[in-house]
């Protein structure tokens, strides 16, 4: 199995889709098809850092 690489504007999105409009972290990993582990990191760092948030390449 590949590791996947997200873009810093999806991980963005993503986090955004749970911090601003509401959507749970379960409902909307299902829907992005991503680990809801791996959507709660996004959602922690975007939360830390805000627009400085996912600084690497994915």
């Amino acid at each position: 199995m590949t590791r996947r690489v997200y873009s810093r504007e999806y991980k963005r999105e993503a986090a955004q889709l749970v911090t601003a409009r509401g959507v749970s972290v379960a409902q909307a990993a299902k829907d992005l098809d991503v680990h809801a582990t791996v959507l709660r990191r996004w959602v922690r760092e975007f939360g830390s850092n805000g627009p400085n948030a996912f600084p690497g390449n994915g």
